[in-house]
């Protein structure tokens, strides 16, 4: 398969696509993860990936990061975990993230992909139902 075949899969993908190399970079960014975090290519690509995750998790999700990248697995692997994530707007979304170690062909860690979509909308419809349903339980 050639590069504009592989181009197409990722930029008509309807979940976001996002790969960063082992420091953190983003390399890739598809239509989609333009849509969904309301940042453009040109100023996603080059940027680290602080720029959709919230301030308050990046802490925790630079210690996860680099443990994968230095063990070269997840233990998320064939997960979609749902988090919570910044747009471009400032407001905080929230995202079903599924993400994957990707190695090169000599089994080097080349960088991290991600797979996204948006679920904030779905997320505070459950949390509103949780919160009526433990309100209904007290009663």
């Amino acid at each position: 398969m050639n590069d504009k075949f592989m181009e197409s899969l990722i930029e008509q993908n309807p979940d976001a696509i996002i790969f960063a190399d082992t420091e953190g970079t983003i390399c890739v960014w598809n239509m989609a993860a333009e849509r969904i975090f309301g940042f453009s290519k040109e100023e996603a690509v080059g940027s680290n990936l602080d720029l959709i995750v919230p301030e308050n998790l990046r802490e925790a999700h630079w210690r996860g990061y680099k443990q994968a990248i230095r063990m070269g697995k997840t233990k998320y692997a064939g997960k979609f975990l749902p988090t919570k994530s910044l747009h471009a707007n400032g407001t905080v979304i929230y995202v079903d993230l599924g993400f994957s170690i990707v190695l090169d062909s000599a089994k080097n860690v080349i960088g991290a992909l991600s797979s996204a979509r948006d679920i904030t909308t779905r997320y505070k419809e459950d949390r509103t139902i949780r919160k009526r349903l433990s309100e209904l339980e007290k009663l």
